[in-house]
């Protein structure tokens, strides 16, 4: 969320349940001077409105994914994108799925895209 504002210039949200990581990140966005085009909600992803997202990312275990996947399909409107880090939506079929053999500190991710 903190990288689509700053490369992209994306109005950015994210939603962090810790109270530790949303300070961290509140901070985070105060530092790089992004406070106007992101912001992080402390709370639940599961009550949140995203009907004016266009971009969705995640980066939750399958659990999250299957918890989450009712209020997207309910709240999000036609062709919005949903992009999963890691772990697919199994409910949805990917249009894409690119592979990233290592992220620079060695790791592999896999990368799903799908389209309301």
């Amino acid at each position: 969320m903190i990288a689509a504002a700053q490369k992209y210039k994306a109005n950015a949200t994210g939603v962090e349940l810790d109270d530790s990581l949303a300070r961290q990140s509140a901070e985070r966005i105060r530092s790089l001077g992004l406070a106007a085009t992101a912001r992080i909600i402390h709370g639940d992803l599961l009550e949140q409105n995203y009907s004016s997202a266009d971009l969705i990312t995640v980066y939750l275990l399958p659990v999250g994914n299957g918890k989450v996947t009712p209020i997207l399909e309910k709240q999000l409107n036609k062709g919005a994108r949903i992009v999963a880090h890691d772990f697919e939506f199994t409910a949805w079929k990917a249009e894409k799925i690119e592979n990233i053999d290592d992220d620079g500190e060695g790791r592999s991710h896999r990368l799903y895209l799908y389209r309301r």
